[in-house]
């Protein structure tokens, strides 16, 4: 029986660092330097599990041993019964975390491959808003703000690839003592103009986990 450990930005982690250790492989001939990154990337998987049973780890480590396209192209496939669902979220949970927004457009749920969801996004182009739920603190919180195109391509503070971007603003429920009726504080930063494409290169979540802390706290 498989038990899903792994999460979407964990396995794109772990294709990632087979990528680097496939190009390694084809291009350079000392195996001293070969045989130091297969450990490397052994070691850096590991690592995403601390918790990690002998059963788990068996499965994560022949990452030190692959050779051919084949053969790592093998590993990530018997990866994939191992991943975890983004949580499943109805339309009317959805529309609890958003309560002020009566209008407000759902994602198309039944689409989406929750194994390949580290965050749920989406765009309300009608309002210029983005939508973002995020399972944290064994509870899903949700996230609305403006949605900017920038029309050009940078570096996404999610997922640090060079993409379309948009600038993301939210407003933080934080008021300082004595705050005025009107006052408010916004942040902001810049990230994918597709969630969906987001989610397939982010590996790591301490970004996103921060941002939402600072509009959250």
């Amino acid at each position: 029986m498989c038990i899903p450990f792994i999460r979407n930005h964990q396995y794109n982690f772990i294709k990632k660092q087979s990528e680097i250790l496939l190009q390694t492989i084809r291009t350079v001939a000392d195996q001293k330097i070969v045989q130091a990154l297969r450990g490397d990337s052994e070691s850096k998987i590991i690592g995403l599990f601390p918790n990690a049973t002998e059963e788990q780890k068996k499965l994560l480590e022949p990452i030190s041993v692959l050779q051919t396209v084949h053969d790592f192209d093998q590993y990530l496939f018997a990866l994939k019964p191992y991943l975890m669902e983004f949580p499943t979220v109805t339309p009317k949970q959805i529309q609890k975390l958003f309560p002020k927004n009566k209008k407000l457009r759902m994602p198309d749920l039944a689409t989406i491959d929750h194994r390949f969801v580290t965050y749920l996004g989406w765009n309300d182009i009608g309002t210029n808003k983005l939508f973002i739920l995020y399972p944290m603190d064994g509870q899903i919180v949700g996230l609305e703000g403006r949605f900017t195109p920038t029309n050009r391509k940078n570096y996404c503070f999610l997922c640090n690839r060079y993409e379309e971007l948009a600038l993301f603003t939210a407003i933080t429920k934080k008021r300082p003592i004595n705050a005025t009726s009107d006052y408010y504080k916004a942040v902001g930063n810049y990230l994918c103009m597709d969630s969906q494409e987001c989610n397939k290169n982010i590996r790591d979540t301490t970004a996103l986990e921060k941002f939402i802390h600072h509009v959250m706290s």
